[in-house]
């Protein structure tokens, strides 16, 4: 179910608890993505170095923004913007399986290069895993997978509380069909504590 739009940012606000550097940590918040944020989604979905452990291709200009944003965000079950200061400068998503009848999703996420480093990613993923098994009712595990040398990725994992648990071999297909790799799966559970 979608938030209202108006209070997804006073709904969904959180500081990065137990981070050492909680006191200048920025606000992050989730709230939908929707046309009006085209601009803001270029500044991560035409970044290279953003999408290029994601398969989906980079989007070169405005309209291919709004393409995206009308085409596969606004149909989507679960997608939200990441938000600090109220504007989006990343994007969270879930994606139910179909053939598990709902009870796995996973877990898919970008965020602008300039707002790396700074613990929002892994706040971000602290709310969704704070609401979606709420919002999606028989939702038992929330899975992510990333590229073996996306360690970044990994690290923000971690901090959001999931759990590493093995290697793929081989798995992701690259981006324009390139050669299959290695990924890392990690999971949380609905029965997992925060």
């Amino acid at each position: 179910m979608e938030p209202p739009a108006g209070d997804g940012d006073a709904q969904d606000r959180l500081r990065q608890d137990g981070d050492p550097t909680a006191a200048t940590a920025p606000v992050v918040s989730l709230r939908p993505l929707g046309l009006a944020d085209a601009d803001a989604f270029m500044a991560w979905a035409s970044d290279d170095r953003v999408m290029r452990f994601l398969k989906r291709p980079l989007c070169a200009t405005r309209e291919q923004a709004v393409a995206q944003i009308r085409d596969t965000v606004l149909g989507h079950p679960w997608f939200r913007a990441v938000c600090v200061g109220g504007r989006p400068v990343g994007q969270v998503s879930v994606w139910p399986y179909a053939d598990e009848g709902g009870r796995r999703a996973n877990l898919g996420y970008a965020l602008a290069r300039d707002h790396w480093g700074r613990g929002i990613a892994a706040a971000a993923i602290r709310m969704v895993v704070g609401r979606v098994f709420d919002d999606l009712p028989g939702l038992e595990r929330l899975e992510a997978v990333t590229d073996v040398e996306n360690v970044r990725s990994q690290r923000v994992l971690e901090k959001a509380g999931f759990q590493r648990e093995g290697v793929l071999r081989r798995y992701i297909a690259g981006r324009g069909g390139g050669q299959a790799r290695d990924a890392v799966i990690y999971s949380f559970l609905s029965s997992d504590r925060l």
